[in-house]
């Protein structure tokens, strides 16, 4: 329960497809770069391919069930299992739920996030031990959700209106051959990293690689690795992600055992009530 105490804390002190719209999404719009040095120009082709990844058609809703795995040297991988909601309105606004089932120590645990349309976002998460939802301050956007390698920022939708992006030219990752876009804050407060890179690939417009950079904009502090995409009902869907932290080399790696979209989720699962009453979600999970 240790996790627990030290997540609290965070909080007390004003804590902070899957970002935003599911964890697997949230990782779409984020980029890093140690391609060219100096500073960035945003450029029209930049725009269109942020534009265009984030637009990818993913549904109106879509639910997965994930194993996350915390790999770390010498020890042996901790798994955790997890349930993600996701729910874009008419309006442009984006819903997230996200609940830990296993293992006992953190089941129960979830966070809820509600993107507006205007890019604010809004974050509350649900600690079984205190039984009672706390909100995670918007200027927390570095804290690590549940010891992972994710920042809560991570899990927020990204607007490519918040970034500067530039189209740097073309890489090959695992025999892709990928546009690679950067992205720079356009308010260097609005973001944990000074510059992000991603390698998209042209058919499925999801990123098969993205690095991270936050003190230094050469050099990289996290890498996001796809390890496997694939159709599900239409829709291209991360399945097999590892994000490591370059410096400790720490991984988080998530696998989708199930993914289903357009259920129908009603607007009530994403609500406090929801988050903290996990009774009212069991009849969405898969």
């Amino acid at each position: 329960m240790a996790w627990l105490l030290d997540l609290e804390d965070v909080m007390l002190t004003g804590a902070a497809r899957l970002s935003g719209r599911h964890l697997a999404r949230v990782l779409v719009c984020v980029v890093s770069g140690f391609l060219l040095a100096g500073p960035a120009m945003a450029d029209e082709a930049g725009m269109v391919l942020a534009q265009r990844v984030y637009d990818r058609p993913d549904g109106d809703d879509a639910t997965s069930a994930v194993t996350m795995a915390l790999v770390e040297e010498g020890r042996n991988p901790r798994l955790r299992s997890m349930l993600l909601y996701r729910r874009s309105a008419p309006s442009g606004e984006v819903s997230t739920l996200i609940r830990f089932t296993e293992p006992a120590d953190i089941e129960g645990t979830g966070l809820l996030t509600i993107d507006a349309p205007d890019g604010a976002s809004n974050q509350w998460i649900y600690l079984p031990a205190m039984q009672r939802v706390r909100r995670v301050d918007s200027n927390r956007k570095g804290g690590r959700f549940v010891n992972s390698d994710y920042y809560y920022e991570d899990l927020r939708d990204r607007k490519p209106s918040m970034d500067e992006h530039r189209l740097l030219g073309r890489e090959t990752v695992g025999g892709v051959e990928c546009d690679v876009l950067e992205s720079m804050p356009v308010e260097a407060g609005n973001s944990v990293y000074k510059r992000r890179v991603s390698w998209i690939d042209p058919a499925s417009h999801l990123p098969l690689r993205v690095d991270f950079f936050e003190k230094d904009p050469q050099v990289p502090s996290k890498r996001l690795l796809v390890e496997r995409q694939e159709q599900v009902q239409g829709f291209w869907t991360v399945m097999d992600s590892t994000l490591t932290d370059l410096g400790s080399g720490h991984q988080t790696r998530l696998t989708v055992r199930s993914m289903a979209y357009d259920r129908g989720l009603p607007e009530r699962l994403f609500s406090s009530k929801a988050l903290e009453d996990e009774r009212m979600e069991r009849e969405f999970r898969p």
